[in-house]
């Protein structure tokens, strides 16, 4: 199959072309009725999240591999199952309500694109999508239909998190000039290069339904499947897409910025097939009311995170900077938030200098 129309595929796999304005309510019994599509790793997380829940029914279950649609089915026996989501949305259109998608990066948009066409709800496993085009094209359909839509980076609904924006909105550190985010994790190699032979595909795999949108690569064992996608262009965002979009977030979101003026890469060339094991990124934000005129904000992953050093930053002796996390640099004092904790001041005395909220009885 020509990855370029996958999507467009005719017939009985893409028929979904006409939102219907009854496909946009819940259904009758008052419970919502889910389809999941990919429920290994990550998704079956999510599978044995949306079961713990008493107002939601896992009615379809979609995977490419047997084996994970194995494991899943002794979880929710009950539930239809499918290796093609687009078959999955043809076939239960009136009896899903809202669609999960975990399944590898390259897939997220075009499944999340297809099922708001059919006027399902969305959550979609972070990154949202494996480019920025993808990106604008989600939000312009979620827009246009007003589906309800979530992208699953859950950390940033949690107190630790909505605390650090209060405080830096709140000018705890002040003007905000430097900001260092990092992840130790290495999604990327500097080793890994296109393979050409083509090596037997399990029998529990469908490789082409696997590949979807992307280039036809030949299979080559572990390369692709379950795991080292992510250090691959054609499949996944390498650590700054899997970690970024979690610790860029709360910063990010904090300080109101919006899009760069510029960027610059640190790593080893392009090598057309992986992404590097290392890398560093600096860009350049337009400020704003809680930033100094000029704003740097700086990435590091693989063996460069977190950061040897950070000019203006001395750490307590004993203390050392997480293994992910982020550092912002302000005019009043230097906060540090690690990645899923809360934030931290070089002079605990600022923190402690906010008032306690008032209880109301």
């Amino acid at each position: 199959m020509n990855r370029r129309t996958f999507i467009k595929t005719s017939g009985a796999y893409a028929a979904f072309s006409i939102i219907r304005a009854d496909a946009n309510t819940i259904s009758p019994n008052g419970r919502l009725q889910v389809g999941i599509v990919g429920i290994g790793g990550r998704g079956k997380v999510n599978l044995k999240a949306l079961l713990a829940l008493s107002n939601v029914d896992v009615v379809a279950m979609c995977d490419v591999d047997s084996q994970f649609m194995a494991e899943a089915a002794e979880l929710n026996p009950k539930a239809k199952q499918f290796r093609d989501y687009r078959i999955m949305l043809e076939k239960l259109d009136k009896q899903i309500d809202a669609v999960l998608v975990s399944t590898p990066d390259h897939m997220h948009a075009p499944i999340s694109m297809a099922a708001m066409e059919a006027g399902k709800h969305v959550y979609c496993e972070k990154p949202l999508a494996h480019n920025v085009l993808e990106n604008r094209q989600l939000r312009e359909m979620s827009e246009k239909t007003g589906l309800t839509t979530q992208m699953g980076i859950q950390n940033s609904s949690g107190i630790a998190y909505r605390m650090t924006r209060e405080y830096i909105q709140g000018g705890l550190i002040g003007k905000v000039s430097e900001v260092h985010v990092w992840s130790f994790k290495d999604w990327g190699s500097d080793e890994l290069i296109m393979p050409t032979v083509h090596e037997t595909i399990p029998e529990k795999l469908n490789w082409n339904l696997w590949l979807g949108v992307a280039p036809k690569h030949v299979y080559k064992g572990e390369i692709f499947h379950p795991r080292d996608w992510r250090k691959l262009l054609d499949f996944g965002t390498g650590t700054l897409g899997d970690m970024g979009v979690h610790i860029f977030d709360t910063p990010y979101r904090s300080l109101k910025l919006g899009a760069p003026k510029w960027a610059r890469a640190k790593c080893r060339e392009p090598n057309g097939f992986s992404h590097p094991s290392k890398v560093i990124v600096e860009y350049g934000f337009p400020a704003t009311e809680l930033t100094a005129k000029e704003l740097k904000w700086t990435w590091y992953d693989g063996s460069y995170g977190p950061p040897a050093e950070i000019p203006g930053v001395t750490l307590p002796e004993g203390k050392e900077l997480p293994e992910q996390g982020a550092v912002l640099i302000g005019d009043k004092g230097v906060m540090i938030v690690p990645h899923g904790g809360g934030p931290q001041t070089l002079n605990p005395g600022l923190i402690r200098s906010v008032p306690k909220p008032k209880v109301v009885a």
